[in-house]
């Protein structure tokens, strides 16, 4: 039985229009497709309630990415991400000062007054005050790079901060006063942005290497689970709703039978990415050639997998 309560988000009262054919393939899936448990809407609902992050953690491939754009989708706001590296600094989170192109512009003599012109708003500069941001690329000329997740009329926006765990240990701890406070000093411009209203953050981690405690103090945590054959058919059954229930499951089975890593673990996106081959290239489960389509689209043990959201 599902649990009752006053519900901020819920996707069962917010049905999303399919996306045309062409569009859920590769790493972006059809945000309509995403099946969503009890375990994740109670999730969500916490962290809305509660103004605070979404720590999700789970095996690579198993929706995490596509979990934020699914609830941006629903609610009707703006989605905006940033993918952490090891590179990634501190300060990226909420904007960028092109050096470069600045010292550039000085060895020609044309250097330009306006510090604005060589400021790029981050994920969570976009995510406080979108019109700021917007403004500060128009008036400098760059409206272009304006991120596809904007919508101009949103009333609020979700934002992803990826791989969290890939960036040094003291980067995340640097979020914690924006995450505090919503907002933050842009000292190159001597600016405040503040939030106009709160945003869902959520960020994820493939536990790469642990966060620090700090940082997970000030976070709703989620861990989603590994599917089993009949959570994977559920899931192939919201992406591909003409396909036989049968066909489904018998992929989903000959897939963790044929499980590599000892625990029969398979992740969504090799999954669907099995049946979106097999379908295409008429392979049936019972064929010889399935195997090696399996395969083929299976997480390569032994060596490391990208995250395919």
């Amino acid at each position: 039985m599902s649990p009752t309560y006053k519900k901020i988000f819920d996707p069962a009262s917010q049905p999303l229009a399919r996306m045309h054919v062409g569009e859920g393939v590769g790493d972006r899936s059809d945000p309509s497709s995403y099946v969503f448990s009890d375990k994740i809407v109670l999730a969500i609902n916490v962290a809305l309630a509660a103004g605070r992050p979404l720590l999700v953690r789970g095996p690579s491939g198993t929706g995490k990415s596509s979990l934020a754009r699914s609830v941006a989708r629903h609610l009707g706001w703006s989605y905006f991400e940033m993918v952490v590296t090891s590179r990634t600094e501190a300060r990226d989170f909420l904007w960028r000062t092109d050096h470069l192109k600045r010292l550039r512009d000085a060895q020609v003599g044309d250097p330009v007054q306006d510090h604005a012109a060589y400021t790029t708003p981050g994920a969570l500069f976009w995510g406080f005050d979108p019109k700021m941001a917007i403004n500060l690329l128009k008036r400098t000329g760059r409206a272009g790079m304006t991120p596809t997740g904007y919508l101009a009329n949103a009333t609020g926006a979700v934002v992803l901060i990826d791989e969290n765990d890939k960036a040094e240990p003291d980067v995340p701890n640097s979020l914690l006063e924006p995450f505090g406070t919503l907002s933050f000093d842009l000292e190159d411009l001597g600016q405040r942005v503040s939030a106009r209203n709160a945003p869902f953050v959520m960020v994820t981690t493939n536990e790469e290497r642990d966060l620090p405690q700090a940082f997970l103090r000030r976070c709703v945590e989620l861990e989603i689970d590994p599917p089993g054959v009949d959570q994977l058919v559920v899931i192939a059954q919201s992406h591909f709703p003409e396909s036989d229930h049968d066909f489904l499951k018998a992929i989903a089975q000959s897939m963790v039978s044929q499980s590599k890593d000892g625990n029969g673990f398979v992740s969504t996106a090799e999954y669907l990415d099995t049946i979106r081959a097999c379908v295409r290239l008429g392979v049936n489960p019972s064929d010889e050639t399935f195997r090696a389509v399996s395969e083929a689209t299976g997480r390569k043990r032994g060596r490391m997998s990208a995250d395919t959201r």
